[in-house]
């Protein structure tokens, strides 16, 4: 990723905008923070699909979605019952 400072992204906008599309993400940088990145449309898409669906979404669905949410191995374990006297 490269990273580009404001004034050069705003007075180099097409050099900035093949850089997205042909070397991948580019950093914009204000007052020494990185404060946004500009990917290309393909990268933007690969990465809402890899995306996990929100709680929100998942809420209102019709039948149930959280299976494979909880892997076998990590099933919750009872634990023993106590005895007070």
């Amino acid at each position: 990723m490269s990273a580009w400072q404001v004034q050069d992204a705003k007075s180099r906008f097409s050099e900035f905008l093949d850089a997205a599309i042909k070397k991948g993400p580019q950093i914009i940088i204000r007052r020494g923070i990185g404060t946004a990145v500009l990917v290309s449309i393909a990268e933007w898409k690969r990465l809402q699909r890899a995306a996990r669906p929100s709680l929100k979404a998942l809420l209102p669905a019709p039948e149930p979605r959280f299976e494979g949410f909880i892997s076998q191995s990590r099933k919750s374990r009872r634990r023993a019952v106590m005895e007070f006297e």
